[in-house]
């Protein structure tokens, strides 16, 4: 691709919104592509599979920066794998930590929303809620 495509065309290719793609030139995970005389933005076969890049790295739930670091990585076909994946080793603790943040919260709200019969006055969610001393875990 010679010329380039706009930031419309760019959107379609990535699956990354307009205003997306200006932010991660704001942030400079993406490089400020070249401008028209009419100063439209063209990217690039390059710019393309980087913001692909991108949209995998946050739909896998990548943070800003480690993507960032991966993009580095990339661009360095002979470095060593090692730092990709002690970044991707640090995510998959960090997805791990989360799971198990939710599986107890799952199991709290399962547990206090176990009443259909009465009235609010002997609701267990509304007690639950009104007094922290009634649930399960301190740090929720």
């Amino acid at each position: 691709m010679s010329q380039g495509v706009t930031i419309g065309e760019a959107s379609k290719a990535s699956g990354i919104k307009a205003p997306t793609i200006r932010y991660y030139e704001q942030i400079q995970l993406l490089p400020s592509p070249p401008r028209t005389e009419g100063n439209r933005r063209l990217y690039d076969d390059r710019d393309l599979r980087r913001l692909r890049f991108i949209r995998h790295a946050r739909e896998l739930g990548f943070e800003i920066e480690p993507i960032r670091e991966l993009l580095a990585l990339a661009g360095d076909p002979n470095g060593p794998c090692e730092t990709a994946d002690s970044i991707a080793q640090a995510h998959l603790a960090d997805i791990d930590h989360k799971i198990a943040r939710l599986t107890a919260l799952r199991a709290e709200v399962a547990r206090m929303a176990n009443c259909s019969n009465g009235s609010t006055a002997d609701c267990r969610v509304i007690e639950a809620l009104g007094d922290h001393r009634r649930c399960l875990s301190d740090t929720h």
